[in-house]
């Protein structure tokens, strides 16, 4: 399977960024992400409803609107890393095509969902974190399969970009695309959390300077979480509970805790003992505050709440991990609340020096660390760009051991996105509540 790259172009917005709105502040909360990129491909089949000459010249044309609203996607970071100048220098917009078929791809992932990563923006090959605050904000790629099917991929910067206004970027840019919209009906992001939690002197602020390892031999699969399965999951750990359970434990709290504790097991068999584990689990905190302004801000607005299980202190019951995460969750969300801006940032600050950047926690190479995303309730499987609903997508960085949950086509059901190393993921496959759970499904949603 090779894919080869026809054209890569800078595409504009389609209007000018006026020159009051050339000068982007970023936040608090994109001076501390990760300086990365985060790339979705989204796969679709050839329905027939457009052709593909169509089809591609609608993409292309429907991203120059979008950017004509979103304009800091097509800037470039400014020198002090603070702002971003919105001179509509361009994202990166690669066509390409791939000698296969849609359908032989789908089966070969079968074995190996990362195979999807080929399709990721090639540019992205060359962008490392030496060079990020040079390079695109934003790159995109579209690969024609020998069927007409299709491969679009978007990666966003991190510092400018979280996941929410990554996939409000994607739902829009599909939209317009599908219903040609006007461009001055175009209007979705709003562009205020600089203002509101401006950039600080951080030197002060964490206590240390760890750096995580990363991990070269991730492989990825995925598997779907049916309805009936879910349903007889929450009985059995209601009826096992005895009463200590005294809410109705969501899909998310049930599948990441049995995922957790999976992790766990596997971790235990490969080292021999029980080892305490740090998940990390990303909040999305638009909702979350009393903030109603940043309710559709563009930029990084999120928390990650550090889940701690200790050997011997958690017990490993299903309903324990669900209570723990629970708890913890609603701890880090009343303490944000009704808080102000320092006040959420004081909060943040505390979290990592007392977990993620703590010696005995996220700096110990002892502890087990898996990082649990859930994008449930974003409606991933409306991106249509006029094909269609997506037959496959593909979330990732590939650098560290993580879970990824979404909704699928059928919103009772959840997807999940395993990037696991490969010991972990051998011993997962034979997890007996992983089997009874789930089916590995990797070709569809």
């Amino acid at each position: 399977m090779e894919i080869e790259i026809l054209c890569t172009k800078l595409i504009k917005p389609f209007l000018p960024t006026p020159p009051h709105l050339q000068h982007y502040n970023l936040s608090f909360f994109d001076q501390i992400s990760e300086k990365e990129h985060v790339p979705i491909v989204l796969f679709y089949a050839n329905n027939n409803f457009i052709n593909s000459s169509t089809i591609d010249e609608r993409i292309e044309q429907s991203i120059s609107k979008i950017l004509t609203h979103v304009y800091p996607a097509a800037g470039r970071y400014n020198k002090d890393e603070c702002s971003i100048l919105c001179l509509d220098q361009g994202v990166s917009y690669t066509k390409a095509k791939v000698n296969c078929k849609l359908d032989n791809f789908l089966e070969k992932t079968r074995k190996d969902l990362s195979l999807a990563s080929l399709f990721w923006p090639h540019v992205n090959k060359n962008i490392d974190k030496t060079n990020l605050m040079v390079s695109p904000i934003v790159t995109a790629q579209v690969t024609v399969f020998e069927c007409g099917g299709l491969a679009v991929s978007l990666s966003g910067s991190h510092p400018a970009m979280d996941g929410f206004s990554t996939f409000k970027f994607l739902f829009e840019w599909a939209k317009v695309c599908r219903f040609e919209t006007p461009v001055e009906k175009i209007n979705f992001l709003s562009f205020n959390l600089g203002n509101i939690f401006p950039t600080r002197e951080i030197s002060g602020l964490f206590k240390s300077t760890y750096i995580p390892s990363i991990h070269q031999d991730i492989i990825v699969k995925k598997f779907v979480v049916r309805e009936a399965a879910m349903s007889r999951l929450r009985k059995k750990c209601i009826d096992e509970a005895c009463g200590a359970l005294t809410f109705q434990p969501s899909r998310v709290e049930i599948i990441t805790s049995l995922l957790w504790r999976a992790f766990i097991g596997s971790s235990a068999i490969i080292n021999g003992y029980v080892r305490p584990s740090l998940m990390d689990f990303p909040l999305n905190l638009r909702s979350k505050s009393s903030l109603p302004q940043v309710n559709n801000s563009m930029g990084n607005f999120r928390i990650d709440i550090p889940i701690k299980f200790i050997p011997g202190e958690t017990k490993m019951e299903l309903h324990h991990f669900i209570i723990l995460i629970r708890d913890t969750v609603n701890k880090v969300v009343a303490s944000c609340t009704k808080a102000s801006p320092d006040e959420i940032v004081s909060t943040l600050v505390n979290i990592y020096n007392e977990s993620f950047e703590a010696p005995e926690w996220g700096g110990n190479d002892e502890v087990d660390k898996v990082l649990c995303s859930s994008l449930c309730k974003f409606p991933l499987q409306d991106i249509d760009f006029g094909l269609g609903k997506p037959t496959l997508l593909f979330l990732g960085v590939k650098d560290m051991q993580m879970f990824w949950l979404h909704d699928t086509d059928i919103h009772s059901e959840v997807g999940v996105q395993m990037d696991l190393k490969e010991s972990y993921m051998q011993l997962f496959k034979c997890d007996d509540d992983i089997k009874a759970l789930t089916f590995i499904r990797n070709a569809n949603l």
